[in-house]
């Protein structure tokens, strides 16, 4: 069995989207000082790095993270590379084939190549003719290595409301870079964050 890591590695430098808070860490207890143990603050956005979105983040009476169903976080998903840079994501950008049968979808693309400091200027996102089409064939998870599901500009976020209105769930920042193309089992549970509008996940791939 072969376990991939695709999470991003959260330090004080990863990239954050324009504006967010940026990950920081403060030492309130040390051995060093003659404390009994080492203790930190931690301050960080929910969407640092790796994470899983809330129906809170866009609906308005959305869920939390503390809420939100798990099963769509664990199971078979697919990796798909798609070679598109830029723009939204339609079924024809995939290959022939790769989307039937899929319930978790986890799209590869040139992103996942960036490092964890570095934003990336353009991204694959998603459309709502994709998530339609990924709903109907009982589709439950999208996950890409991109930083959101919608245009960087976009403020209406049609994605993300039509993720929530096919009862999806999505991943966002993965990084699967060096996974190879195929089926494997997902684990990317978001932590039972109560009042919160996403959560960081440590998402990995086991190999069936």
């Amino acid at each position: 069995m072969t376990i991939y890591d695709i999470t991003r590695t959260v330090t004080p430098e990863i990239a954050v989207w324009p504006g967010d808070q940026h990950y920081s860490v403060k030492l309130s207890a040390s051995l060093e000082q003659g404390d009994s143990v080492n203790l930190t603050t931690l301050v960080l956005s929910p969407h640092t790095g790796s994470h899983a979105d809330a129906a809170f983040h866009t609906e308005h009476g959305g869920t939390h993270p503390a809420a939100e169903k798990l099963d769509a976080f664990l199971g078979i998903a697919r990796v798909v590379t798609v070679s598109k840079r830029d723009g939204a994501l339609l079924p024809s950008d995939f290959p022939e084939g790769s989307l039937e049968g899929v319930q978790r979808l986890l799209i590869h693309s040139h992103v996942s190549d960036s490092p964890d400091e570095r934003w990336p200027d353009v991204f694959p996102y998603l459309s709502e003719i994709l998530i339609q089409q990924f709903a109907e064939q009982g589709g439950l998870l999208i996950g890409l290595d991109s930083p959101s599901v919608d245009a960087f500009d976009s403020k209406a976020l049609h994605c993300h409301h039509a993720l929530r209105r096919c009862g999806l769930f999505n991943l966002e920042t993965l990084c699967l870079a060096g996974v190879p193309d195929g089926d494997y089992e997902l684990i990317a549970l978001p932590l039972k964050l109560d009042l919160a509008c996403a959560s960081p996940v440590r998402a990995i791939l086991r190999t069936l």
